[in-house]
């Protein structure tokens, strides 16, 4: 098989990433100061900085810094954790994705620049997240609501702030609460066929599970697409920091699941197990977007004989996304991927554009460029 057949062709990988900059470029021109979730109509919205995406828009600006070597994305991304480390200081909706908010703005800054603020920001949410941890159980709590036993995949991708801060700092309790959750993951989240539950209630007195919830997915027992992602991506990140096999193999488990179920063109439904028939569902490309970047990097973790498989899923994943589901040529609209979907079940932000879904397909285009610094 040739190598053109796995890797995308350097000519479309540079022709989408010149256009991924024009947009970034048009994007930085709206002044956002609060942080922006979802697309619509070609225009981003904004809200609040403690919530759980805040982190996106700047992660896409130092990717771009990193790449480029442009002082103007780090312009713009410096100022975003300043404004997030603020929420502390009054009650805000920090809770699990800390990770999300504080790994693509605080530790990246001070991995690509040793600013020891971000550094201490870093750490600082670390030590939050890690303060969310029951050892009943051995689940990191979700949501800052009356809901003391949840937890969710999505946790799966916060995990890596505990993994950097205890290299960071030298101190094992944020390794060890990491490999805890996700040990628990693997036992509570993961079925048998590679699918996974988007959340798991447990008794957070006993730490025993007591029932299941649907969440973003069609049902208890459904397959969230988005879900299928940050677990085959988390785990991927897990075995990164840890060489522990058995998060590895996670990982390609899930990651054969969401390749089978994927729709005839690469991009799955909003949820593998919506109906008998998911003709008329809506797709999500924010998973299809994470899953590649995820995917990527399983490619890179596997045996030499193993890599290909995850590669070129990637790759149709990728190729797909261009050529069918994004704004790419349309400049002046905001927002880079079309067709996400946000949360279905209570018919919120369906076919529309998410930052979060942009951040993930810019990752996956950099890292097919040769870029290696890891984010998550």
């Amino acid at each position: 098989m040739s190598n053109e057949n796995v890797k995308l062709k350097p000519s479309e990988l540079t022709a989408w990433w010149d256009k991924v900059k024009i947009k970034v470029d048009h994007m930085i021109e709206a002044g956002w100061t609060e942080a922006p979730h979802v697309s619509a109509a070609g225009k981003y919205d904004q809200i609040k900085v403690d919530q759980w995406i805040s982190g996106f828009w700047p992660g896409i600006l130092w990717i771009l810094y990193d790449m480029t070597g442009e002082q103007r994305y780090r312009d713009e991304a410096e100022p975003w954790d300043e404004r997030m480390e603020q929420c502390y200081l009054r009650d805000n909706h920090f809770h699990h994705d800390v990770g999300f908010q504080f790994l693509p703005t605080s530790v990246i800054r001070y991995k690509l620049t040793g600013d020891p603020d971000a550094r201490r920001r870093g750490l600082f949410a670390a030590n939050y997240l890690a303060g969310r941890y029951n050892p009943a159980g051995q689940f990191i709590r979700a949501w800052p609501r009356n809901q003391t036993g949840w937890s969710i995949i999505d946790s799966m991708m916060n995990l890596p702030l505990l993994f950097w801060a205890s290299e960071e700092s030298g101190d094992p309790r944020f390794k060890h609460i990491a490999v805890a959750h996700a040990d628990m993951v693997l036992r509570s989240f993961i079925r048998g066929d590679g699918s996974v539950h988007h959340i798991v209630i447990f008794d957070p007195e006993t730490g025993e599970v007591e029932r299941y919830d649907g969440g973003q997915g069609f049902a208890p027992q459904s397959s969230w697409s988005r879900g299928q992602a940050w677990a085959l991506y988390g785990m991927s990140c897990a075995y990164r920091y840890t060489g522990e096999a058995r998060y590895l193999n996670a990982a390609k488990g899930v990651a054969h699941y969401f390749i089978s179920a994927l729709a005839e063109d690469d991009v799955p439904h909003w949820d593998f197990r919506a109906a008998t028939d998911l003709t008329d569902e809506p797709r999500d490309t924010s998973a299809a977007s994470c899953a590649a970047s995820g995917l990527i990097d399983i490619a890179s973790q596997v045996a030499p004989e193993e890599a290909a498989l995850y590669q070129r899923a990637a790759t149709r994943i990728l190729r797909s996304l261009s050529n069918n589901y994004s704004a790419l040529d349309k400049p002046e609209y905001e927002g880079i991927l079309l067709g996400a979907t946000g949360h279905k079940p209570v018919n919120t932000n369906i076919n529309v554009s998410l930052i979060y879904g942009d951040y993930y397909y810019i990752e996956a285009l950099a890292k097919s460029k040769g870029w290696s610094q890891h984010v998550f």
